[in-house]
């Protein structure tokens, strides 16, 4: 599909300004990607080409997001991690009335508290971007992940 320059500079600003957010560990602003009835889940690439509908994360609105980030701040244990999303391969597939359609490619490589690394996460976001107030939102962001084994407690979103 082909789409102006400056709109996809503005998609690219969205995702890098996402990533950022969860990579400095300032998951309270997470849920201001999305409007408020945005939807957030991960699912495995096993489930999605299914059609499968079971997620591993599913969140419903703002209201679940903001509950989602609050558990783990004062619920979740969990051993003390960062991330490091890297990203690329933006392709705008589509657009209509409910918003842009977006695909593109992740990986995540997670820290722990001893230094030891590795790739925690990796697949592809599929986005159904709108606007609001002037700036892009996540009406629907679906993580798609490669590998159906996740080795520890899922708590930071991707």
């Amino acid at each position: 599909m082909n789409t102006d320059q400056s709109l996809r500079l503005r998609i690219e600003d969205l995702f890098t300004d996402y990533v950022h957010t969860i990579d400095d560990d300032r998951l309270e602003e997470w849920p201001d990607y999305f409007t408020d009835a945005g939807r957030y889940r991960i699912i495995t690439r096993e489930n999605h080409e299914r059609g499968l509908p079971a997620a591993l994360i599913y969140c419903d609105g703002k209201g679940m997001l903001r509950d989602r980030i609050s558990a783990m701040r004062k619920a979740n244990v969990f051993d003390p991690q960062t991330y490091c999303h890297t990203g690329g391969a933006v392709q705008v597939v589509g657009a209509d009335d409910d918003g842009i359609q977006v695909r593109s490619n992740f990986t995540v490589i997670r820290t722990l508290s001893d230094g030891a690394m590795s790739t925690f996460a990796c697949g592809r976001y599929l986005d159904r971007i709108t606007e609001e107030d002037g700036a892009l939102k996540f009406a629907e962001r679906t993580v798609v992940i490669d590998s159906r084994r996740v080795d520890t407690l899922l708590v930071i979103p991707l």
